[in-house]
């Protein structure tokens, strides 16, 4: 009688370089490859649409890479302990297989699988390093902290632990017969989907990986700011859904080497920083890390122009309406429009955050919602109090205006380093430039920041 494990997929939804599947594979002759749609995500509001059609992406071409090997997906919805249990128990399985994850549901998903499955003389068996590229925990300060609050010293410890090697992906999968599954979700039948949305997928993600590193990033350094210039990897919507290793993109981008190499590596040490503080700290997944007192304002209309990308400023606006036509938006952008947000406008970040989950393809708790703290300075930013200014910011990083103009048609005809400042326009210049004018001025709100930071 042949053994057989369980493979719970969650958010590595790929063959390359998968340590869960590779160990299932080690353990028993044959596999089942699960899937399951669980209902606390779509309660908890996680089922955005973007997210939804890029997994229907994802979950289509896993299936596909399954059967090439002989093998297939099998999907379930309900809650994932109980499908989880009821495979086992219809298999035999011996040992159930899954990725650690970082968030509070990943950890009590977890804990109802292990006690779904006491008494059933099938094992739990939880994998490190598969959806970061160094486990959360794996290196600590010394001194009995269990996570690192400054990024500097932990990319340090980081680069001196070393990333575990790269594992091919299977040549052969067996599943079982008898175990059944529903239909594969198809992304035509999701609304209100971002019309520029990417396609989601292993063989999408990794041949994006492959263009990225032999092209684009050995101009990473120099260009990553460059709004207009777009010389980002995008790959982070892979990296959410696991299509793309963290851990090999790291080796081959230390392979490739250089500048632009080296500065790649260390955005995907911030990823893996910030999974290691969500670990220690699940509750920073909605309170403030670092509390400031902050009495936050609340003005709806001021929120509705920021969503909707009618804030008179420029860069900001933009920021907003690349989010909304792509489900992804560029990091100086996102980083910008969160300080307009919880700085300019002296919003609460949680409101932010839940706006950019409602959108984001990439959109995890551990880099969402840290890094709006860290913009916000409730977070691990050791300058809580820095401003970014969008005038400043859209000279500096959209000299031409090129990245305005893409995506704020209404300035499309002002020229140069003037379209971030459309309210200056004078004559000629602002005839037929229908655009708002500002929602806030920016020294009034900076005075206003502050008084309320006690900072005057």
């Amino acid at each position: 009688m042949s053994s057989v494990a369980v493979v719970l997929f969650t958010s590595d939804l790929r063959l390359h370089d998968h340590p869960v599947l590779r160990a299932a594979l080690r353990d028993a002759d044959e596999i089942v490859p699960l899937f399951v749609r669980d209902d606390a995500v779509q309660r908890a509001g996680f089922d955005a649409p973007n997210r939804l059609a890029f997994l229907a992406d994802c979950l289509a071409d896993l299936d596909a890479g399954l059967r090439d090997r002989g093998g297939r997906l099998v999907l379930r919805r309900g809650e994932s302990a109980r499908e989880v249990k009821r495979v086992v128990e219809r298999t035999g399985a011996e040992s159930v297989h899954i990725a650690a994850g970082v968030s509070g549901y990943a950890a009590r998903r977890e804990e109802r699988i292990r006690e779904a499955l006491a008494g059933t003389g099938c094992e739990l068996r939880v994998h490190d390093a598969v959806v970061t590229a160094l486990a959360p925990g794996r290196v600590v300060p010394t001194g009995g902290k269990d996570h690192f609050a400054v990024f500097t010293p932990y990319f340090r410890r980081w680069e001196a632990e070393g990333v575990r090697g790269t594992l091919a992906a299977p040549r052969t999968v067996r599943v079982p017969d008898g175990v059944s599954g529903d239909a594969l979700p198809g992304r035509g039948a999701i609304r209100h989907v971002s019309p520029g949305l990417a396609r989601g997928g292993e063989q999408a993600g990794r041949k994006l990986m492959t263009s990225w590193l032999h092209g684009p990033m050995a101009d990473y350094e120099d260009g990553h700011d460059d709004l207009a210039g777009d010389a980002t990897s995008r790959l982070s919507p892979h990296l959410h859904f696991g299509t793309v290793s963290a851990a090999e993109l790291a080796n081959r981008a230390r392979e490739k080497g250089g500048p632009g190499g080296e500065a790649f590596v260390r955005q995907l040490a911030w990823r893996d920083f910030h999974h290691q503080v969500l670990a220690a700290r699940p509750d920073a997944s909605w309170s403030d890390y670092r509390p400031r007192h902050d009495r936050w304002r609340s003005d709806e209309d001021e929120i509705a122009a920021w969503k909707s990308g009618h804030t008179g400023y420029p860069l900001v606006d933009a920021a907003m309406r690349q989010l909304a036509h792509e489900g992804w938006m560029h990091n100086r952008g996102r980083m910008l429009a969160a300080s307009f947000l919880t700085k300019t406008l002296y919003v609460d970040w949680r409101v932010g955050a839940r706006h950019f989950l409602e959108l984001l393809v990439d959109g995890d708790v551990a880099n969402n919602q840290l890094n709006w703290q860290w913009v916000a300075g409730t977070g691990t930013d050791t300058r809580p109090n820095r401003i970014l200014n969008p005038v400043i910011q859209g000279k500096r990083f959209d000299p031409d205006g090129a990245y305005v103009r893409r995506w704020v048609p209404e300035l499309a005809e002002v020229e140069g380093p003037a379209i971030h400042e459309p309210w200056k326009l004078e004559g000629l210049d602002r005839a037929g430039v229908d655009y708002p004018d500002p929602v806030v001025d920016l020294a009034e709100a900076r005075s206003r920041f502050e008084r309320a930071r006690g900072l005057d």
